[in-house]
């Protein structure tokens, strides 16, 4: 017996589908709630089963036609039309109303009377906002780095600097700030001879320290005592905001308001009014500035050059917030 692959006999059994008699349209009757699919602008009716609407935009207008609502519908099922997914059965609908139980009693509201009377379109607009704040914690990362003929004598002399950087920047920074070991590597360094084999000419150690304070005038200080004992490399020195939630508040409430305000224009603009925000999206975005030192330029040799202290420049966080709504507007046309 010929076998066939699962491809072929997949393609074989759509090619049965749609040769079929029993594939012809069927008119029934659907009730259920409407939700969104992974078909491409694709909605569908969950009722017993999924019935995927095929003229969904016919309705998008109306008020009521929104994820979860309760509708009825007539039309006819298409079982030979084959969509991207599949999701549902294919569903092309005659009529389609909201169910007459899900109606509010006594009448419709102010805004569903006047988006009967007036007609009803849908906007989609964002708002952004932007709030400054000065950092209230500074991170700096200081790395010890020794070179020897051995990886013993690397070790040691790494691990004598790096004590008295610890002991030096706990000093510098005061009480609350955090040190801790971040890094630790040995490597050997290699001579390369033509048609020899590679040969170890030392090793290098280096340990990284790192410090989080929240006193932001003792930043340079700290760095000229890392340096001053013994560190000689600044791998990171970046600020950052602990305390962010009400500045995070305050861009969101301003986005929100700038996405309401556009929303408002374009319903003026159209001679009508926002009747309702039907959904709202909201992301957010966090820049924080960074100044580092080039890692290759040691901090012993800028100690030995300047009597100065290290400059530090706190620059400001930029706070952002984005949002993005769905409104109804009826434009009175």
């Amino acid at each position: 017996m010929k076998k066939f692959s699962t491809t072929t006999v997949a393609l074989i059994a759509i090619l049965l589908t749609l040769a079929m008699p029993g594939a012809a349209a069927q008119e029934i009757n659907v009730r259920g709630r409407l939700g969104r699919t992974v078909e491409p602008g694709g909605w569908l009716i969950h009722a017993k089963q999924k019935y995927l609407l095929l003229n969904a935009r016919r309705w998008q207008g109306e008020p009521w036609f929104r994820e979860g609502a309760e509708v009825e519908a007539e039309g006819e099922a298409k079982p030979d039309v084959i969509t991207t997914h599949m999701e549902g059965t294919p569903f092309e609908a005659r009529t389609l109303r909201q169910a007459a139980s899900a109606q509010p009693q006594g009448g419709a509201n102010e805004a569903t009377r006047t988006a009967q009377a007036a007609g009803v379109t849908r906007v989609v607009v964002s708002g952004d906002a932007l709030v400054q704040e000065r950092p209230d914690t500074a991170v700096v990362t200081v790395a010890v780095v020794t070179q020897a003929r051995t990886a013993l004598a690397a070790q040691q002399e790494n691990a004598t600097k790096t004590d008295a950087v610890v002991r030096a920047v706990r000093q510098a920074a005061g009480a609350g700030a955090e040190v801790e070991t971040s890094g630790y590597n040995l490597q050997p360094q290699y001579t390369y001879r033509e048609n020899q084999t590679p040969l170890i000419q030392s090793y290098i150690a280096q340990n990284s320290v790192t410090v989080t304070l929240s006193d932001l005038t003792k930043v340079g200080a700290v760095i000229d005592a890392a340096a001053n004992a013994g560190a000689n490399q600044v791998s990171n020195l970046s600020f950052t905001l602990r305390r962010d939630q009400g500045a995070r508040q305050r861009a969101l409430a301003e986005a929100t308001r700038a996405a309401v305000g556009k929303a408002q224009v374009i319903a003026q603009a159209l001679g009508g009014r926002v009747v309702r925000i039907l959904e709202v999206q909201e992301a957010n975005a966090y820049a924080r500035p960074v100044q580092a030192y080039d890692q290759m330029e040691t901090l012993a040799v800028k100690s030995r050059s300047a009597q100065a202290p290290t400059p530090v420049e706190v620059g400001s966080l930029d706070i952002r917030s984005q949002v993005t709504l769905v409104a109804e507007v009826a434009t009175g046309r």
